[in-house]
C-alpha cells in the first residue's frame, strides 16, 4: 500500500525529519568502517555513540530512514546520498575477504568464532553488543534493497550474511545460545528477510539460531519473565520471531509474539504508550515515575510488532494501541524545530524532554528517530482479503500496489473529530471498507456516504460497510472526541488526562530550565533541579467539572484553580505539541480530606536527593555503566525482584569500577546501597565470603564486609568519606569495588557520589 502523507502535523514531522537525513555527512557515518578495516576514513567519524564501540549503528539506521523517506517522498537528493552510501560500504567491504563490514573491527567474532568468548548482556568478547550493532547494517541494506530495487545493497549483505554462516557455523548450540545473552538486536530477523529475498536455507536455519530461547521459550508458554530484563533487548527477538511464524507456520512463534505484545501494552506501558524505566521492565502493573522511562526505540519496535499481530487477526485493539503510542509517544518525541530526538521521554512531574545534538550523540534512538518520521505512511490503511482498512485518521492519499484502488483521506484529526475518505479508483472485486471504531468514542460513531447516513456492522473494533463502490464515493466518518480519565495502574490517585487518543500535559513553564535541552550526554540533566507540581484537588470522576476547553486555543484545556497549594490553574495542552519547557504528564488527584494528609514521601525522597548528588550509577544497566567507562575483571551483574533492582559483583581476584564525576572545590562522599540479605555463601565446594575493599583513584579509602545485615530483604545504605586530597583539582574519579581470593565484593546495589552526609 503506497501511502503519501498531506498537510497536518505528521506532514511538517516528516518534512523535519527529512531535513535531518539531509544534513547528515554519509562520509562522516561511514568513517568507523574504514578504520574497522585499517583504512582512512575521508572525514572524521560523528561524535558520541559514533565516537564509542557502538559506533557503525548510525550508518544502518540512516540506510532505512532514507530508503524509506524516498519511498515516501521521492527525494532525489536523499536517493543519491543513498546510492553513495551503498557503494561507499560495497568499497568498504572489499578489505576483507570474508565479506566482513561494519564500524567496529571483526576481532571480537574472531574470538566468539572460536567458541571460546566471554559474555554479559552488553559485552560480548570485550565489545560493546557487536551484534546489536552490525544488525543496524543488515537491516538497512536490506531495506534499501527491498524500497530501492538496489542491486549492489542485497550483493553487500549476502556477503555479510555467510560470513556471518561461516563463522557461527563453528558454535554448538550451547555456544551460540551463550553468545546470545549478548544484547544482539533484530538478527533473527534479518536473517528471515534474507531467507525471503533469496530462499537461501542458510538464512532460514540461522534465523531460528538466533531466536534465545532462554527467553522466547517461556513466553511460548505464556510465562512472564520480563521483570528485569532490558526492554529493547527483548522486543527485536519477539518481532523476529513474529517473522518466522509467517515464514514457517509454526504456532509457538504465533505465541511468543502474542504473549509478548499483551504483557506489554497491558501490563508494562505508560499513559503515552511507551514502555520501561530506566531501560528496564518492571514488575507488572507497574507505572513507576522517573526521568528515564519509555525509551524511545521501544515504541519503535512495539509499533513494528503490532503490524505482524495486525496481520494475523485484524482486531481493532492494536491500531487503539499503535495510535496512542503513534500520537503520544512517536511524533512527541521529535523537536519540530531542530528535528533532534529524545531518548527517554521523561514521566517525572516537573521535568522535561532532552533531545540529542546534531553531530555528538548518535544515541540508539537517534537512530531509530531518524526512521520513525519516514514511518508515518505505514499503517493509515491496510488492504487484506479483498478489504480495505482504515486504521488511522491522518491526511493522507493512498494507492495499492495494483493499482486498483485509489483515493485520499482529508482531515485535520485530532484537531478536529471529522474525516473524508474519497475513493477515486476501485477495484469490483473489493465490497467491503472497514473503519476503525476507537476504544476511546464518547458516543456512536457516524458515517455517511455521498452525505446519506450509512449502516453499518461491528466486527473487531471495525464499522464494515458493504455495498457497490464506486469512483467519486465519499464516506465521511464523525469520531464524537471527550475528555477522559487514565488511571494509572498501581496507585488510585495517579492520573492523567486525554482528550480522544491524545495524551494532555500539563505545561508548567521554564522555572530554573537549562540553559539548553539540546545535548550530547542524554545523563547529564538526570539531577537538574525540578519544580513544585501542583496536587489537584478536586473529583477525578468527574474531570469535565474543572476541566474546561479553551475558547481560544485548539486542543487546550484549562482547569479550575484546583491546583494546591496556591489555588493555581493548570494549562492542558497535546503533549505532541510541548516542547522545551516543564510539564507534567500524571498528577496526583484527591479531594480536600485526602489532601490534608498528604504527603509525597516518594517524591521528597527524590528531591533530597537531587540537590545532594553529584554523579550515580545504576549497575546492571547498560547505558549508566557504559557511559561510566566501566572496567571489570571476573565480574557480573543480574536483578533481584524482591529490591526491584540491579546489582553487580566480583569474586576472586577481580574488581569492576566507574569513572565518576566528583566537584573539586568540596567535600565528596560515597554513598553505596547493598542488599541485606548477602552474605558468605558456598559455590562448587568453594566458600566464598563478600568481603572486600573500595578505592578511589586506586587508593583503599574502605573495607567492607556483607554478612546478612538487617532488614534481611531491603536494601540498606553505606555512606564513605572520600579524602579531600583525591578530589581536589579534579572533575572525575574511578570508583573500584574489589575482591581477593575467596572472597566476593558486592553486590552493589546503586553507586552514588554526593556532596552532603545525609544518614
Amino acid at each position: 500500500m503506497e501511502t503519501i502523507l498531506r498537510e497536518g502535523v505528521f506532514k511538517d514531522s516528516q518534512e523535519k525529519g527529512k531535513e535531518y537525513l539531509l544534513y547528515l555527512d554519509v562520509d562522516r557515518l561511514i568513517a568507523p568502517c574504514y578504520e574497522a578495516v585499517e583504512q582512512e576514513p575521508k572525514k572524521p567519524r560523528y561524535g558520541g555513540w559514533e565516537s564509542t564501540g557502538i559506533s557503525g549503528h548510525s550508518i544502518g539506521h540512516w540506510l532505512s530512514a532514507a530508503a524509506q523517506m524516498y519511498a515516501v517522498t521521492k527525494d532525489e537528493k536523499l536517493k543519491e546520498k543513498v546510492n553513495y552510501a551503498v557503494d561507499e560500504l560495497a568499497h568498504v567491504q572489499s578489505y576483507d575477504k570474508d565479506g566482513y563490514v561494519s564500524g567496529f573491527a571483526r576481532t571480537c567474532f574472531d574470538t566468539v568464532f572460536t567458541g571460546e568468548f566471554e559474555v554479559e548482556h552488553f559485552s560480548l568478547a570485550g565489545q560493546w553488543v557487536p551484534w546489536y550493532s552490525i544488525h543496524k547494517i543488515y537491516a538497512g541494506l536490506i531495506d534499501v534493497y527491498q524500497l530501492l530495487g538496489h542491486q549492489l545493497a542485497l550483493d553487500v549483505v549476502i556477503k555479510l550474511a555467510n560470513w556471518a554462516k561461516r563463522g557461527s557455523d563453528n558454535l554448538t548450540e550451547e555456544q551460540f545460545q551463550k553468545m546470545l545473552i549478548c544484547e544482539h538486536g533484530g538478527m533473527n530477523e534479518a536473517m528471515a528477510d534474507l531467507y525471503v529475498l533469496t530462499k537461501n536455507q542458510d538464512y532460514l536455519h540461522l534465523a531460528k539460531r538466533f531466536c534465545h530461547q532462554l527467553v522466547l521459550e517461556p513466553l511460548a508458554q505464556n510465562k512472564d519473565v520480563l521483570e528485569g530484563k532490558h526492554a529493547n533487548t527483548q522486543i527485536p527477538k519477539v518481532i523476529g520471531a513474529a517473522k518466522l511464524y509467517d515464514i514457517t507456520g509454526e504456532e509457538k512463534y504465533k505465541r511468543m509474539a502474542l504473549f509478548f505484545w499483551n504483557e506489554v501494552t497491558k501490563k508494562r506501558s505508560y499513559i503515552i504508550g511507551g514502555n520501561s524505566i530506566n531501560e528496564h521492565f518492571g514488575p507488572t502493573n507497574s507505572e513507576k515515575l522517573g526521568v528515564q522511562t519509555t525509551e524511545t526505540c521501544n515504541t519503535y519496535n512495539m509499533l513494528k510488532l503490532t503490524e505482524y499481530l495486525f496481520n494475523w487477526s485484524q482486531e481493532g485493539k492494536y491500531f487503539d494501541f499503535y495510535e496512542t503510542a503513534l500520537y503520544n509517544h512517536i511524533l512527541a518525541s521529535q523537536d519540530p524545530e531542530t528535528g533532534m530526538k529524545t531518548y527517554f521521554v521523561s514521566t517525572q512531574p516537573g521535568h522535561f524532554k532532552v533531545y540529542c545534538s546534531p553531530d555528538n550523540s548518535f544515541w540508539c534512538c537517534t537512530g531509530t528517530g531518524m526512521e520513525n518520521p519516514a514511518r508515518y505512511t505505514r499503517n493509515i490503511y491496510s488492504q487484506k482479503d479483498g478489504k480495505l482498512f482504515v486504521n488511522l485518521f491522518i491526511a493522507s492519499q493512498f494507492e495499492t500496489e495494483d493499482k486498483k484502488i485509489k483515493g485520499k483521506q482529508e482531515t485535520n484529526f485530532p484537531y478536529d473529530d471529522r474525516t473524508t475518505i474519497t475513493i477515486d479508483t476501485i477495484d469490483e472485486s473489493m465490497s467491503s471498507i472497514y473503519v476503525r471504531l476507537p476504544y476511546w468514542v464518547a458516543d456512536q460513531v457516524m458515517i455517511s456516504v455521498n452525505g446519506e447516513k450509512q449502516k453499518y456492522s461491528v466486527e473487531s473494533g471495525y464499522a464494515v460497510m458493504t455495498r457497490n463502490w464506486k469512483p467519486g464515493d465519499e464516506i465521511d466518518v464523525t469520531l464524537a472526541m471527550d475528555l477522559h480519565l487514565y488511571k494509572a495502574k498501581d496507585e488510585p490517585n495517579k492520573v492523567g488526562f486525554m482528550y480522544g487518543p491524545v495524551v494532555l500535559a500539563g505545561a508548567l513553564g521554564k522555572e530554573n530550565f537549562p540553559e539548553t535541552d539540546i545535548l550530547g550526554d542524554h545523563l547529564a540533566l538526570n539531577n537538574h533541579p525540578l519544580i513544585d507540581v501542583p496536587v489537584l484537588v478536586a473529583d477525578k470522576m468527574n474531570i469535565k467539572e474543572w476541566i474546561k476547553k479553551s475558547e481560544d486555543e485548539p486542543l487546550t484545556f484549562i482547569t479550575d484553580p484546583v491546583g494546591q497549594p496556591g489555588h493555581s490553574r493548570v494549562r492542558l495542552i497535546p503533549f505532541f505539541a510541548l516542547h522545551h519547557e516543564r510539564y507534567s504528564l500524571y498528577w496526583n488527584v484527591m479531594d480536600e480530606e485526602a489532601f490534608q494528609t498528604f504527603v509525597d514521601k516518594e517524591q521528597k525522597e527524590l528531591e533530597r536527593l537531587r540537590k545532594i548528588t553529584v554523579d550515580e550509577v545504576q549497575p546492571n544497566e547498560q547505558q549508566p555503566e557504559v557511559e561510566h567507562h566501566i572496567e571489570k575483571k571476573n565480574s557480573r551483574s543480574g536483578y533481584v525482584a524482591t529490591v526491584e533492582r540491579g546489582w553487580r559483583d566480583c569474586r576472586d581476584d577481580g574488581y569492576f569500577s566507574y569513572t565518576m564525576k566528583v566537584d573539586p572545590t568540596k567535600q565528596m562522599y560515597l554513598q553505596v546501597q547493598y542488599f541485606g540479605g548477602d552474605r558468605t555463601f558456598i559455590l562448587d565446594g568453594k566458600t566464598y565470603e563478600r568481603h572486600f575493599h573500595i578505592l578511589v583513584d586506586d587508593k583503599v579509602i574502605a573495607e567492607q564486609r556483607l554478612d546478612a545485615n538487617e532488614p534481611f530483604e531491603e536494601l540498606i545504605t553505606a555512606y564513605y568519606d572520600i579524602p579531600i586530597e583525591l578530589t581536589s583539582g579534579k572533575h572525575t574519579v574511578k570508583v573500584t569495588f574489589k575482591s581477593t581470593e575467596g572472597k566476593v565484593a558486592g553486590g552493589v546495589y546503586g553507586v552514588r557520589i554526593i556532596n552532603t552526609l545525609e544518614k
